[in-house]
């Protein structure tokens, strides 16, 4: 039965890696608020001009390595921070430092997020974690443009920068800067009405058709 599970999610991940980019419709961020291992608080605005992703992991998960290095190599970029969430690790925090060490995590921070079923779990000021790993990209304004459940390929990555970056420049008529973004929105956390798993599953903002000229989510 292990076995069968096993080989169950090497093909999801595989499946999730490999699919075609599907386009959606942006989705609007928050201004998410974290405490890493070392106690320092870690904001979205505190990284505006950057891109910044949101990594999701769990101690236990192999397929949460092999990324690691990619990861690693995104975050030594001037233009780029990688954030690693450790979830669903049980209730001794250190299990996620012991983790990040021993898998040489070299990013800009590392947070012990908890369980996913808590009503105050990382996930909800970002986005749905149905499995591990899963991340989400923030471009230099603040909005997430990208969505990969699965691993991270820097190639990928670094392909949908280099093409944001020109759709935008086109878009400002040729200067480097694009227009203003919208504020930020407050992070408020209240109980969810329905149960975790649930709102895992719903948690992506309404299906409304883009405007045109609207950056888009994407999605491997």
């Amino acid at each position: 039965m292990r076995k069968v599970l096993g080989a169950l999610l090497v093909g999801l991940a595989v499946w999730f890696t490999t699919s075609p980019i599907a386009f959606a419709e942006a989705t609007k961020a928050i201004n998410f608020e974290f405490t890493d291992i070392n106690g320092k608080a870690v904001k979205l605005s505190d990284f505006k001009g950057k891109w910044v992703l949101v990594n999701f992991w769990a101690p236990w998960c192999p397929l949460c390595w092999v990324e690691v290095p990619a990861l690693n190599e995104l975050n030594k970029r001037k233009d780029f921070v990688v954030i690693g969430i450790g979830l669903d690790y049980g209730p001794d925090e250190n299990v996620v430092r012991d983790a990040a060490s021993r898998h040489s995590l070299d990013f800009h921070s590392i947070v012990a997020g908890g369980a996913r079923r808590n009503p105050d779990s990382p996930f909800r000021q970002v986005g749905p974690v149905d499995f591990y790993p899963t991340s989400y990209i923030y471009d230099p304004e603040g909005e997430i443009v990208m969505f990969i459940p699965g691993q991270v390929r820097m190639n990928k990555v670094l392909a949908f920068m280099d093409e944001y970056k020109a759709k935008n420049t086109q878009l400002a008529g040729g200067k480097p800067e694009a227009t203003a973004p919208s504020p930020l929105k407050e992070v408020t956390f209240s109980k969810p009405e329905a149960a975790p798993a649930e709102a895992s599953k719903t948690a992506p903002a309404n299906k409304a058709k883009p405007a045109a000229g609207k950056p888009k989510t994407v999605t491997y």
